[in-house]
């Protein structure tokens, strides 16, 4: 599995596993090592993070996530219950009108990067739209985009009663058919390693895991959650309870590997989410 990692995001993504009680300098570089990372790199990686205020000093030779972080670690975290938090949808919009851009690239990121974690769409120049299907409605829209956003993340409310070409519009903002294939092709896929593990080396399969789980986490945190007949809701749900399945399995090839034989010092993640982490502060390592 050919896929290119960056210090910076496999370091917040073991940060994060650690929650706040952190992990040593010595774990950090051992998990990393496992992945191709060289000791160098991992500490480049940690003192820039640092220094962004992405990561902080715990005590000596120990860190952790940084408030920067942590806010969008914990929302990262809400995937594992996305399912829980559909309701039906009753033909309704909600709308985020967003002012035109300003501000740093950072700030524009931001809001980007919001947008895209609840799964908006650009209607019209500076109107975004998803289903109103999500539970809080509006309200938990609103507070969402603040924990993620800048402070000028929008203005969030209902929309309802589109003419008939303006549904039609709104409802082909989102590749249905090819959110379908994600999920179909990523349940293939871990099913297929799961057949495949117990022949492979435990390191070996600790990593694959790792690398395959981090992209299937990466599907549904940024996935917009639609209703039916938008996408196959079944699809989606039988995709999520896989990657769920997948993710503590991975965590116990990793935590055989930390009390394996000899010094090898692993972290044991408790997920795989470091894309959207990695979107912090896109200078450095």
């Amino acid at each position: 599995m050919s896929v290119k990692l960056r210090p910076r995001s496999l370091v917040l993504n073991f940060l994060l596993a650690a929650g706040r009680r952190g992990q040593a300098v010595r774990e950090v570089i051992g998990s990393c090592a496992l992945l191709g990372i060289r000791e160098n790199s991992v500490r480049v990686a940690l003192a820039r993070l640092a220094a962004e205020g992405l990561v902080e000093v715990t005590g000596r030779g120990r860190y952790r996530l940084g408030p920067r972080a942590a806010a969008l670690a914990t929302d990262v975290a809400t995937w594992r219950t996305a399912e829980d938090r559909v309701r039906e949808w009753r033909g309704d919009w909600i709308a985020v009108h967003v002012a035109e851009p300003r501000g740093s690239r950072t700030l524009l990121r931001e809001r980007g990067r919001a947008l895209a974690m609840l799964g908006m769409r650009e209607l019209e120049r500076g109107l975004h739209l998803r289903p109103d299907n999500l539970v809080g409605g509006v309200t938990m829209v609103r507070e969402r985009l603040a924990r993620l956003g800048p402070d000028d993340a929008g203005t969030v409310c209902v929309a309802r009663q589109f003419d008939a070409r303006l549904e039609a519009r709104a409802r082909l903002l989102w590749d249905g058919p090819a959110l379908n294939r994600s999920y179909r092709a990523t349940l293939e896929r871990l099913q297929r390693w799961q057949r495949e593990a117990e022949g492979l080396p435990p390191e070996a399969a600790a990593r694959d895991a790792f690398l395959l789980g981090n992209e299937a986490i990466r599907l549904l945190v940024f996935d917009p959650m639609l209703p039916a007949p938008l996408v196959d809701v079944a699809a989606r749900r039988a995709c999520a309870g896989a990657v769920l399945r997948h993710e503590e399995a991975g965590r116990e090839l990793w935590r055989r590997l930390r009390l394996g034989p000899g010094e090898r010092v692993l972290a044991s993640p408790r997920s795989f989410e470091s894309d959207p982490l990695q979107s912090l502060g896109r200078t450095g390592a």
